[in-house]
């Protein structure tokens, strides 16, 4: 009968060593899913990126916004008055293009 009963602690430590091979495995699983979420979640929501974060001087965002106002503009018009557009754009800049583009659209 010892035998059998050395042979049972074996089994028995072995089936515990299992369930902790188990229960290792799931924590990682577990700790993967939540990072797979985590990442999802900023993908959505556009959430904190890594990486450099540009800043906008006042030049700039005015830059921008004139740039905005021009294509505003400009995706109303055809090709031919855009054509007339962006040649006074190149003569005389943005601020008259602008003002061209909204005498043609008619605002």
């Amino acid at each position: 009968m010892p035998p059998r009963r050395t042979s049972l602690k074996r089994s028995l430590a072995a089936i515990e060593r299992a369930f902790g091979d188990i229960e290792a495995a799931l924590a990682k699983l577990a700790k993967r899913v939540r990072r797979a979420e985590r990442e999802s979640v900023r993908r959505v929501t556009g959430g904190p990126r890594r990486g450099r974060r540009l800043t906008l001087t006042p030049k700039r965002r005015a830059q921008l916004k004139l740039q905005g106002a021009y294509m505003g503009y400009m995706r109303q018009l055809k090709p031919a008055l855009k054509a007339r557009v962006k040649a006074v754009k190149e003569k005389r800049g943005f601020e008259a293009a602008i003002r061209a583009a909204k005498r043609l659209t008619g605002r």
